[in-house]
């Protein structure tokens, strides 16, 4: 149960990513396709921020220090580049347009995740 939240929220905060920005797009010939890429690449996402993200991100604390934290909005941004790329390797058809795109897609989709994170219960909590 806790990896379908997991999942759960990764895909909706992708797709208010989606809905708001105009350089992100997954396309599909079915709203049900639509779906089952978007929880795929959400599944893709969740994976590359579980893993790759921590990484860049011991690599990169000395510029994160000196950026005041700021350097953490840029890593999130390459890791939805990274999703991006990833996808377009699988042929799924989600797609992020631009680096100034991924970097506010990036703070919407930290903004979603956190409120979702808040709304849907977490199993181990209870």
């Amino acid at each position: 149960m806790k990896y379908v939240v997991w999942l759960a929220v990764h895909a909706l905060a992708l797709g208010v990513a989606i809905w708001l920005f105009t350089g992100i797009t997954l396309t599909g010939a079915t709203t049900t396709d639509r779906v089952v890429t978007l929880v795929i690449v959400g599944a893709i996402f969740g994976i590359i921020t579980s893993f790759v993200k921590p990484v860049v991100k011991f690599f990169s604390f000395p510029l994160i220090i000196l950026t005041l934290g700021l350097a953490l909005f840029v890593i999130n941004a390459l890791m939805l580049l990274l999703t991006s790329k990833i996808a377009d390797s699988v042929g799924l058809n989600f797609h992020v347009e631009g680096f100034w795109t991924a970097v506010w897609a990036a703070i919407v989709i930290s903004i979603a995740s956190m409120i979702f994170e808040a709304v849907l219960p977490d199993p181990d909590k209870r």
